[in-house]
């Protein structure tokens, strides 16, 4: 066994700096929620007057005795915890309820203060930001041509001209890119693993994306891929003038009154591009406050922070798109009938969810360590939202 790892190492330095790189500081199996201490990053300052969610008088202890079941058998009869816990090396679970928390439960490295890497729920932040840069007119509208904020990508392709915000929101670019953290070395599985690692642990952003091709026409199809949103968040940064860290901090971390400090890594000190889809750690209530304000329609206890019709079009229930839109899915995406209260989601790898039922009030939150069965914690959290009492 010692063996074959020397080789795959070996191989791996071989073959990508990137990779190389990655499997040195998060072994073979990529990135933890707390790979983000190794990197460079940008710190989002928590400041101003905090809020804090109310404690419900009586927790709901009854989640534990409910029992779930999935034809696909990643659970039968289990209960929640043990359908989303130990097998899947979940570390915590804070549920909240007309502002009052009504269960939280923590394993391990987690805590109710303890800061941790969600991975590609950045990108549903990313989307929340665009959409306060829309509002501020920074950006004119969702149907501008990348190249009106990126210039220099009018040199490169031609289709670089047709590829639209709407597009990197909706992921619909047409990019040939896609996410694969598999130490594969098979054909494209190989050069995929490249282009990720590169993402991840290159220093240079700007100039991969300048090399990018398009597999298809820009809107043609949907496929979701990391690199969109890493573009969306340049976009940001050019129409702003503003840093993402500075502008989150400003528009959302200090007028929802986050309890800690966030952070969002960056590519190298030389180029410093941010991580804008999945470079953010933050706490567990923190990334609960984020679900709050989308329960609320963008509104922050009577201030607007972002349009009404932003969420609305992040978060309502459609089958379109597969379920996904403005980096945000909505509980078609889980494969099962609609149900009688839909919710919507932000989701990373490693099954970091941001659940956020509007019918019944409920913003739930799961935080791991890795979960290659991640897709169906959503569908547990979205049984559970339609069982739950309205009170």
């Amino acid at each position: 066994m010692k063996d074959k790892l020397i080789l795959l190492a070996l191989a791996t330095l071989l073959t990508s700096c990137t990779i190389a790189e990655g499997y040195m500081k998060d072994g073979a199996y990529g990135p933890t929620s707390f790979s983000y201490e190794k990197q460079l990053k940008d710190t989002i300052i928590n400041q101003g007057e905090v809020f804090s969610f109310d404690r419900a008088s009586v927790m709901c202890n009854w989640i534990d005795t409910l029992h779930f079941f999935n034809q696909g058998k990643l659970y039968v009869n289990y209960s929640m915890w043990e359908a989303i816990g130990p097998k899947t090396e979940t570390q915590g679970v804070l549920i909240i309820q007309n502002d009052s928390v009504v269960y939280e439960k923590y394993t391990g490295e987690m805590a109710a203060d303890k800061i941790a890497g969600v991975f590609s729920v950045t990108k549903s932040v990313t989307s929340l930001l665009c959409g306060i840069a829309v509002d501020e007119g920074y950006v004119k509208s969702v149907d501008d041509a990348v190249t009106e904020y990126i210039p220099e990508l009018k040199q490169r392709d031609s289709l670089w001209q047709k590829l639209t915000i709407r597009h990197l929101l909706d992921m619909r670019s047409g990019l040939d890119f896609d996410d694969t953290y598999s130490l594969s070395i098979k054909g494209k599985d190989l050069k995929c693993l490249h282009a990720m690692a590169d993402l991840n642990y290159g220093s240079n952003i700007p100039a991969q994306v300048k090399k990018l091709k398009f597999r298809c026409e820009p809107g043609t199809e949907h496929n979701y891929e990391s690199m969109s949103t890493e573009i969306l968040g340049m976009v940001i940064e050019r129409a702003t003038g503003r840093s993402f860290a500075d502008y989150l901090e400003e528009k959302v971390w200090k007028p929802i009154g986050m309890e800690s400090p966030g952070y969002i890594s960056y590519d190298s000190k030389k180029h410093h591009t941010p991580h804008a889809f999945g470079g953010l750690a933050l706490t567990i209530y923190d990334l609960a406050k984020i679900g709050r304000l989308y329960l609320n329609s963008g509104e922050w206890n009577g201030k607007r922070i972002v349009s009404e019709s932003w969420i609305q079009q992040s978060t309502t229930y459609s089958d379109e798109n597969e379920g996904y839109h403005f980096c945000w899915y909505n509980t078609s995406s889980v494969g099962a009938d609609k149900p009688e209260y839909p919710g919507f989601y932000a989701l990373g790898i490693r099954g970091q969810v941001l659940f956020v039922n509007p019918y019944k009030n409920l913003i739930m939150v799961r935080l791991g360590l890795k979960d290659d069965t991640y897709a169906h914690i959503p569908y547990i959290f979205e049984q559970l939202s339609n069982l739950w009492p309205e009170y």
